[in-house]
């Protein structure tokens, strides 16, 4: 059942990356706009990559606003995997160009923003603007860590994203840590002991 909006063009908020070993946590703001609907919105991760990126392109062009930040591997390290991913989401509704009235966050944390905000668990499988939000983050990420799978190879970036996959231990283990690596992350610091 999704949840009623309280306000009518609300900020949908998510992030990308929060269990993987490897790479930024990366988190996007959609407003939608409901003159121009987009159809076949889901949670990116029940989507295949091809619908994804079609997707991601129709948001894009249809949709009021929408930002995609960041929160660096440091910042991770720095500040834990949580508290980053909420600095992404600051980060990527501050960007959006306009304050929203009000946002609809996945999860059951808040991020700190300046409009109310409303936490809505299971959202980016439940509120459309939620899912826009999980799909331009999802394909924003994903498209970066096959870039940086170029910069650092034989980690096998472009293909596990940075999840802790057998492929990507065996590589870690191998190779050991690149600057990709969140050292914060158990596999990783044991390999640094």
């Amino acid at each position: 059942m999704i949840p009623p909006e309280p306000c009518p063009f609300p900020a949908g908020v998510d992030e990308a990356g929060r269990g993987p070993l490897a790479g930024p946590v990366t988190a996007a703001a959609v407003i939608l706009d409901p003159a121009r609907p987009v159809s076949g919105l889901a949670d990116s991760k029940r989507l295949t990559p091809s619908q994804r990126e079609a997707l991601d392109q129709e948001i894009r062009e249809r949709a009021l606003a929408f930002a995609v930040a960041w929160a660096t591997v440091e910042e991770i390290d720095r500040i834990n995997i949580l508290q980053a991913s909420l600095l992404a989401m600051q980060r990527a509704v501050e960007n959006l160009g306009v304050t929203p009235q009000c946002a609809l966050v996945d999860g059951n944390r808040r991020p700190r923003l300046a409009c109310p905000v409303e936490t809505v668990v299971k959202g980016d499988a439940t509120v459309p603007v939620i899912s826009a939000a999980s799909i331009l983050a999802k394909v924003a990420r994903d498209r970066e860590m096959r870039m940086l799978d170029d910069k650092f190879p034989g980690y096998g970036f472009a293909r596990h994203k940075g999840y802790p996959t057998r492929a990507h231990l065996a590589a870690l283990h191998e190779l050991g840590p690149c600057a990709l690596h969140r050292r914060s992350f158990r596999p990783v610091r044991e390999l640094l002991r």
